[in-house]
Parts: C-alpha cells; sequence; structure tokens
C-alpha cells in the first residue's frame, strides 16, 4: 500500500482482534514432546547467555576495586558485549540459517565455556576488556537461534504465550546470576572469581542436551526445498537477495525496534543494583532480595503479557503494558527502604511483558529463510544502538553527587534511571504504533512467496505435496494467499 494508506491505517489496525481467550493450559497440551525438548533447549540457553551478561552487572563495585578503576569504567565490560553482539548474531545467524540450528548452538555454548573461565582469571582492566569483547560475538549468535529452535514447530495457537515464557530465560538468567553472586562473591578469598568459574560449567549440559536433539521440521523442510532446486548454495543466495530486495524497510524498523527494547532493559536493570547499594545503602542481602523479587515479576510479566498478545495483538500488548511502566517509574527510582520491592516487582513485569511478545513478534515479521539471521542480528543491532546504556547512566550520575558515606563516593542514579527511562518508553511506543504486526502467520515452507521465488515453485512443490506434484490453479494461490 501507498506510505499514506499505511499511516492511515496505524489506529485501525490497533485495535484489539479480541481474539477468543482460551485456557492456557490447553495451549500448552498442543505442543508434543519433540517441541516441548526444542523449547526446553531454546530456554536454558538463553537462560545462560543472560547469566553470563549479568555476572559483571551484579560484580561492577567488586571488579572496579580489583582493578582500580571506577564503576564507570567497569560498566564499558558491559558496553562492550552488547557492541559486538551483532557481529556474532551475523555470523552464526548466516550459519544457523544455512547448514541448522544444532552446530552453530553447540559452537555457542562452548565458546561460553572457554570465554568465562577466562574472564575469572583476568588479571588486569585490559585482559578483561579483551575477554569480555569477545564473549560479545559468542552471545550475539545464541537469541536468534533460541528462538528459532523454540518457535518455528509451535502451533500457532501457542505461540504467545510460548513466545512470553521463552523470553524469561533472560529474566530467569538474571534471577540466578543473582542468587549465585550472592553465594559466590566474597564468600572465599578469591573475591568474585567463583561466579565466573561455575558459570563455565552449565554449558556443558547445555551442549549434552542439545547433540540428543535434531533439527527443527521448519528448518529440514527449508533444506529439502534447496536441495531440491538442483543448486542449494545458489538457492540460499537467491534466498539473501530475495529477503534484502523485498524486507529491507521492514529490517530497518525492526533494528530500530529492537533498539528501544534494549535500551528499555539494560537501563532499568543494569545500573539498579549500583543504584540500590550506592544511593540508598542497601546491604548486599537487600539488594539480592530486591533483585529476586524484580526478576520474578519479569517472569510473571513476559509469561502473561505473551499470553495476552494472542488475545489482543502484539502492537497493542506492548503499547499498554509499555504505559503501566513508564507509570511506575517514579516509585521504582524513587523509594528509599525496601518497600521499594513492589515497584521493582511491577516495573520489570512492565519491561518483560513488553519483551514476552518480541521473539514471536520478530519471528512473524522475519523473512523466512532467514529467520534465525534477521531475528538474532536485529535484535543485537539495537543491542549496539543502546551498547551504552549503563555507561551514560553511570557518567550522568556522577554529575550529581550525594553526601559521601565514609570514603564511597555516592550518587543520584536514581534520577538518572527514571529521566532515561521516561524517554525510552516514549521511543517505544512511538515506534511499536507505526509499525507492522503480522500475527498469526504461518511459518510453513509452503506459505513463503520468497522461497518459492528464489527457489522456484517445482522445488517448494515437491515438498508440500511430495513426489505426485499436482497442476498449479488459481486455488493452490488464493490458499497460499
Amino acid at each position: 500500500m501507498s506510505v499514506g494508506r499505511y499511516i492511515a491505517t496505524r489506529i485501525p489496525t490497533l485495535k484489539p482482534p479480541m481474539a477468543r481467550a482460551p485456557n492456557p493450559l490447553r495451549l500448552l497440551k498442543m505442543l508434543n514432546t519433540q517441541q516441548w525438548l526444542f523449547f526446553f533447549v531454546g530456554f536454558i540457553g538463553w537462560t545462560w547467555d543472560a547469566f553470563d551478561f549479568f555476572t559483571v552487572s551484579l560484580t561492577v563495585s567488586d571488579l572496579a576495586k580489583t582493578f582500580g578503576r571506577s564503576n564507570a569504567d567497569i560498566t564499558w565490560g558491559i558496553t562492550l558485549v552488547l557492541m559486538l553482539r551483532s557481529v556474532g548474531s551475523i555470523i552464526f545467524g548466516l550459519a544457523a540459517d544455512r547448514w541448522g540450528r544444532k552446530w552453530p548452538f553447540i559452537v555457542n555454548n562452548v565458546l561460553f565455556i572457554v570465554l568465562e573461565l577466562a574472564t575469572g582469571f583476568c588479571s588486569n582492566y585490559n585482559s578483561f576488556l579483551g575477554v569480555r569483547a569477545l564473549f560479545g560475538i559468542a552471545m550475539g549468535g545464541l537469541y536468534g537461534n533460541a528462538a528459532a529452535t523454540a518457535l518455528e514447530d509451535c502451533p500457532e495457537a501457542a505461540r504467545g504465550i510460548v513466545s512470553g515464557m521463552l523470553q524469561q530465560g533472560y529474566a530467569f538468567g538474571y534471577l540466578l546470576a543473582t542468587a549465585f553472586a550472592r553465594g559466590l562473591v566474597n564468600t572465599t578469598s578469591h573475591g568474585w572469581r567463583p561466579l565466573y568459574w561455575f558459570g563455565a560449567c552449565p554449558p556443558v549440559l547445555i551442549i549434552i542436551f542439545r547433540l540428543c536433539l535434531p533439527e527443527t521440521k521448519a528448518y529440514r523442510e527449508r533444506q529439502a526445498v534447496r536441495e531440491g532446486s538442483g543448486n542449494l548454495g545458489k538457492t540460499f543466495l537467491n534466498e539473501g537477495k530475495v529477503a534484502i530486495r523485498k524486507h529491507w524497510l521492514l529490517l530497518i524498523y525492526m533494528v530500530l525496534l529492537m533498539a528501544g527494547f534494549n535500551f528499555m532493559s539494560h537501563g532499568s536493570q543494569d545500573l539498579y543494583p549500583t543504584m540500590l547499594q550506592n544511593q540508598y545503602n542497601f546491604s548486599a542481602n537487600a539488594v539480592t532480595v530486591t533483585q529476586v523479587v524484580a526478576n520474578l515479576g519479569a517472569m510473571t510479566g513476559g509469561t502473561v503479557i505473551g499470553y495476552c498478545s494472542q488475545i489482543f495483538g502484539r502492537r497493542f500488548s506492548i503499547i499498554v503494558i509499555s504505559v503501566v511502566g513508564g507509570a511506575l517509574l517514579y516509585p521504582y527510582c524513587f523509594i528509599t527502604d525496601d518497600k521499594i520491592m513492589a515497584p521493582a516487582f511491577f516495573e520489570q513485569f512492565a519491561v518483560q511483558g513488553a519483551w514476552g511478545v518480541i521473539p514471536i513478534h520478530l519471528m512473524e515479521l522475519s523473512p523466512g529463510s532467514f529467520r534465525t539471521f534477521v531475528v538474532g542480528t536485529s535484535y543485537q543491532l539495537g543491542n549496539l544502538v543502546s551498547s551504552a546504556s549503563s555507561t551514560i547512566e553511570a557518567t550522568v550520575g556522577e554529575r550529581f553527587p550525594l553526601p559521601p558515606k565514609g570514603t564511597t563516593k555516592r550518587y543520584q542514579y536514581g534520577k538518572v534511571i527514571c529521566i532515561f527511562m521516561g524517554c525510552v518508553y516514549a521511543y517505544v511506543i512511538i515506534l511499536t504504533l507505526i509499525g507492522p504486526e503480522y500475527r498469526g502467520r504461518r511459518m510453513e515452507v509452503a506459505y513463503d512467496n520468497d522461497m518459492e521465488e528464489a527457489a522456484g515453485h517445482e522445488a517448494v512443490d515437491r515438498v508440500k505435496y511430495g513426489n505426485e506434484s499436482p497442476q498449479r490453479n488459481d486455488s493452490d494461490e488464493i490458499e497460499k494467499t
């Protein structure tokens, strides 16, 4: 449609479809055993990606003391990871779309083991930054692969709730990192290092789990079409050309949208433990409890709003919960005692509630042939744009000093987080409003026009109908459309 017509449809298409609300337990029963296994391996991989990322956020002050740097300097370890994730998403995303989801996923986890161990043995600030930069490349390849593995074969009616559950691997990883940081950091003579050494262990089990599973059905169908075209490599390149030619504007939009979402999550979370400890003088135990409560809210919100997006639509659900999150910013940032746990729960309910819609929203928007690459790269390029979130907040926060506590300098981090997040919420609401939505899009290769253009309808028909491929007629095209 024309640009003017598209703009005119943004408000009317926001109207909730008000689909019948099914029993969520019935939706979950729709998944067969293999689909559940695909979900669990994607969820666990994403969980440990988040665990490894948040180890730095939770040990900023300890790392600063070890390396003789400021907190703002240490947050560059977070920023570098976010900046270089897009490199990993391109490398591993293309590999997963070309050669399958399985082996790129396994290589990702091998790198997690090596680099998490290496972080624990860093002896100076420069080596720490170098290892975390490499970690960013490794981490970048996992999100798109985990989403594709968990959701490609998922029944259409269950996509919303499963998407919400999958995304909460992020919050669950944060929760685990918080709990293990309390149990392992500064409880031995090695200080913060045992947390990183422990982080290298679970990926061994994740690798074994993935080795026991096959490729997804959706990927196998797509690979069969490529092989049926007679030139697998050429067909894959043709798919890329078709995707770029037809969807370049949509890909740019997805990156801009994910920039807002990543600003939302990192802006509300990365510096929050430092704010509680530095500005409000919370003890280590109080910080841990508050973070656990916040992440329980995040896990609840992602699942609930992901489920609601199947009823009310993806865009409507994101906009409504973003408005709620914006309204909660003041108590989230300015309550000074343990009552802050309540707004922390509901603020993260809102942040991760909006995020719970994202895995399936990106999957439905993405060209089928490059689903892993597009989902992962749009997410990680958004991470790149938002990579300086914690550094910006820490640097600006240090312009608003508070009376010191002993020799410890204190700053008004809460004020900065509140203003920063208010701007982010406004941006996300606007971007979501003007964007498209393809709720319920079919992901089978038989419904992929791009694949047919790249490989030819004969190759698609052989997969759709088998060797007894019928003659095409108008009804075939109507059904496909």
